[in-house]
């Protein structure tokens, strides 16, 4: 299905590929994703909360808890927990991320989802790779287990989610379009490639891609955006909901060709929200440098400007 949001994207940004980005994604899961799904230990979903705001949730469990059980079928033996903001997820659409941070590979699945008691079932409509740019090399260290998940939740950023934000070197962003779907994506970069203006906006830089869009397509139709911030380290999710804009003039922030400005509706910090623990490895060698962005109006919050 052509997506009108992701067309006047390219065109905007000057690449004319009419049959691109969610044209080119098909539904089937090839046999070398499938047996990739089946490896991994954690994954990304967006998704619409029960609340109606769109979130980006972690999701974690044993090798073999993703699985694809026919070319178009995903078997997910785990939910989102009490504290998550997807906790009360039930179905509709859903985009989904699979991350290999050691080896920098990723697919991506966007379609339907329904809950069966502990587990997600995924009908899926796009299933496409990713390149490797911008990942960070990292590595599953350890497992915590017996410490529970604790959520406090925020209108505002404080000064500790100001500083996780500003010094995070990935995050993950969640978009939809009703009746195009929703999406799930990666953003990586040196820390300080994301910059918080005051305690409610946030900018980062959009590095060239493969030319996709798909996030900035939906953007360009629907202004609704979820993002997390995953702490590696100890296993915390800060969750963010609100809305995002597109600034097409990047200022002399290096490596951008847009910026993108956030404004948190909602904050949700869940403690030990994900079991797992990784140890950084090197950072992916496609980073620009970071650099604090120009203030003012180059932060994405000027509005939509006509494609």
């Amino acid at each position: 299905m052509k997506h009108a949001g992701e067309t006047a994207v390219r065109r905007r940004a000057g690449t004319h590929l009419e049959a691109w980005g969610s044209a080119t994604a098909t539904p089937e899961i090839p046999a070398a994703a499938a047996d990739f799904l089946s490896r991994q230990r954690m994954l990304l979903i967006g998704a619409v909360g029960s609340d109606g705001r769109l979130w980006a949730s972690p999701l974690a469990g044993a090798a073999g808890f993703a699985q694809a059980v026919d070319e178009r079928t995903i078997v997910i033996e785990a939910v989102p927990g009490e504290h998550d903001p997807l906790a009360g997820l039930a179905g509709g659409e859903i985009g989904m991320l699979a991350i290999e941070p050691r080896t920098r590979r990723r697919m991506r699945v966007n379609g339907t989802v329904r809950r069966e008691g502990g587990r997600l079932i995924v009908r899926t409509e796009q299933t496409y790779a990713n390149c490797p740019k911008y990942i960070q090399t990292r590595d599953i260290s350890a497992e915590a287990t017996g410490s529970p998940a604790i959520a406090s939740v925020a209108e505002v950023l404080g000064g500790e989610h100001r500083a996780w934000i500003e010094g995070a070197d990935t995050f993950f962003v969640a978009t939809r379009v009703s009746g195009l779907g929703a999406d799930l994506s990666h953003r990586g970069g040196n820390p300080g490639f994301v910059r918080t203006v005051d305690d409610r906006r946030l900018v980062w830089p959009d590095y060239a891609g493969n030319s996709m869009f798909m996030t900035l397509g939906n953007l360009e139709l629907d202004e609704s955006c979820g993002l997390l911030f995953h702490d590696w380290e100890n296993g915390d999710a800060l969750h963010l909901t609100g809305r995002a804009r597109v600034d097409w003039d990047p200022g002399d922030v290096p490596g951008a060709q847009r910026l993108v400005g956030f404004e948190v509706d909602r904050a949700v910090h869940v403690r030990g929200a994900s079991p797992l623990r990784w140890t950084f490895e090197k950072y992916s060698r496609f980073n620009p440098p970071a650099r604090t962005p120009p203030t003012g109006d180059a932060t994405g919050f000027r509005g939509k400007e006509n494609s």
